[in-house]
């Protein structure tokens, strides 16, 4: 199945760096929340980082403004019924993807793929809230979206053979490098990521050394690009939170218990870079 039309829904940090993208590669996108609000930070986050990117040579003038004229938004998932593939794109709780990829579903044309960029979540438990279970895949992005090479695209249980076939495809029009894995608890980025960020915060917690130590640490001797905290912050630290609970969860090892710390923090409203104050502050 040839993609020609994408919808993505939600316009937070992950949704409109994924619409970029796909405006960037060629493809109309319709970037769809219910928040005009959103809408119009998403769009306005994505003139300000195409711009940026002619700044640094890496995109024409002309090339900008092409990928601006594909980007078409909405405040209704309507806007979606002609599209191809729709990526869900909205915050990292199951039983708002599910309402999400269920109403899609209603919309959609029957040969649509409907792909979740959930960062942990079954794809098979999404999957089961469809019709369609077999046109259900994971398209995991990493933040940030329109510098980040690896995509994510996870299986789930009755995910088809041309499902993925497609998604694969279409991740490498992007001009990012798909990998394919099966569907469990975080699947291999977050499984082996997020347990790492959680113990930098017990570490932060039991006093062993402070934020900037440990980050640097992690920097110098392991030749990370940024350190777990500041990691952290980037993502989110309500995202990290949500993460660690599924994993918890799903994989039944107090291994992965969620940090008190990082309870506490996410309560405080302390979610990181989004909200001014994370393990530093912005």
């Amino acid at each position: 199945m040839e993609i020609k039309q994408v919808a993505v829904i939600g316009a937070g940090t992950m949704g409109n760096g994924i619409a970029q993208v796909f405006a960037q590669a060629g493809y109309p996108v319709t970037m769809i929340d219910i928040a005009a609000e959103q809408l119009q930070r998403g769009q306005a986050t994505i003139e300000r980082s195409l711009a940026k990117l002619v700044e640094k040579g890496k995109l024409g003038a002309a090339e900008r403004d092409a990928a601006l004229a594909r980007i078409h938004t909405a405040a209704t998932l309507d806007a979606a019924a002609g599209a191809d593939l729709a990526v869900e794109a909205v915050f990292e709780n199951a039983a708002v993807k599910k309402e999400t990829l269920h109403a899609l579903d209603a919309i959609l044309p029957p040969q649509a793929i409907l792909a979740s960029n959930t960062s942990s979540i079954s794809i098979t438990e999404l999957a089961a809230a469809t019709g369609r279970p077999a046109q259900v895949i994971g398209m995991h992005f990493m933040n940030p979206v329109p510098l980040m090479q690896l995509v994510e695209i996870i299986r789930g249980l009755q995910t088809g053979d041309d499902t993925a076939t497609a998604t694969v495809e279409t991740v490498r029009r992007l001009g990012k490098t798909p990998v394919l894995v099966n569907d469990a608890a975080g699947f291999v980025a977050n499984r082996i990521l997020m347990p790492m960020i959680n113990e930098a915060v017990y570490t932060l917690m039991e006093g062993v050394a402070s934020a900037e130590a440990i980050d640097t640490v992690m920097k110098l001797g392991m030749n990370h690009p940024m350190g777990p905290l500041t990691l952290a912050d980037l993502i989110g630290l309500d995202v990290c939170l949500a993460i660690m609970e599924v994993l918890h969860k799903n994989l039944g090892d107090d291994k992965y218990r969620p940090c008190p710390l990082l309870r506490r923090m996410v309560a405080a409203g302390y979610l990181g870079r989004k909200s001014g104050r994370g393990f530093y502050t912005y």
